[in-house]
């Protein structure tokens, strides 16, 4: 039998903890956005008349906002389902570890690791020779992106806001209200409702990706199946760590995979 995970911690203490993790991801990912979006950026500077400064900050308070919106739907909803967060919950109310929790999270950032070098594999012998997609390679003068610094220093942007905002916020509503609907009370979260809820917040996942990458190349229907099988596929595995594990597997395993696709990759 699985040792219970720690009791949760108290909601606003809880929840002001994960806003301000996702407030330094949010700022940890800027050198890496302002590198890689600094056409998309000048553009809007003289559309608006506006300085890049002004711009970067209304982004970030929009951002702070809807991670916050997340953090509060995200937790109301896993707490109905029985999804935890059990490393800060037990760090918040001074409980141990669950059981094999340092095993797990090495195996979960193992999967990730796995995971990123699937997706580059993916891109390279699939995507890569369609043409819509070779031109994001073109997409920055001499083809250059952002260096593996600010890929690293994006990548903790990956593991714990597209974590807060796409599992813990949105599968876990998805899920709460699939459950709702079909009136399911047998369990706190029944399979079927799960893997709607995760293959739906993935799909979403994927064309979340679709703003930034228009910024850089058309949408194509090629360009736009590329941002759905790559971020889709992640998203299924991190929200399978989060329903086995907790929410910060998801984020060990996201990170990983973010550390391949933009730093090794």
């Amino acid at each position: 039998m699985s040792e219970p995970p720690p009791l949760p911690a108290p909601f606003w203490k809880l929840a002001t903890t994960l806003w301000l993790a996702s407030l330094a991801g949010a700022v940890l990912v800027l050198p890496y956005v302002l590198t890689l979006q600094q056409a998309a950026l000048a553009a809007a500077v003289a559309r608006t008349h506006m300085s890049a400064v002004q711009l970067l900050l209304i982004s970030t308070v929009q951002t702070a906002v809807l991670l916050l919106i997340a953090v509060l739907a995200g937790l109301w909803a896993s707490r109905r389902l029985g999804l935890a967060v059990p490393l800060v919950s037990a760090w918040l109310t001074r409980q141990p570890l669950p059981r094999d929790a340092g095993r797990t999270l090495l195996w979960a950032f193992a999967i990730g690791l796995a995971v990123g070098a699937v997706l580059i594999l993916l891109d390279t012998f699939v995507f890569a020779h369609m043409p819509s997609v070779a031109g994001l390679v073109k997409s920055t003068p001499g083809g250059v992106g952002p260096g593996a610094w600010q890929g690293l220093l994006a990548s903790f942007y990956g593991g714990i806001d597209e974590e807060i905002l796409l599992r813990f916020g949105l599968m876990s509503v998805l899920a709460l209200a699939l459950r709702a609907v079909w009136r399911r009370r047998d369990a706190d979260l029944p399979p079927a409702v799960f893997w709607i809820a995760n293959i739906l917040a993935a799909l979403l996942f994927g064309l979340g990706h679709l703003p930034a990458t228009a910024a850089l190349v058309p949408l194509t229907a090629a360009v736009v199946l590329r941002a759905i099988v790559l971020n889709g596929v992640a998203g299924i595995v991190f929200g399978v760590l989060f329903r086995r594990y907790g929410l910060e597997w998801a984020m060990l395993s996201h990170f990983g995979a973010d550390i391949v696709l933009h730093v090794i990759g």
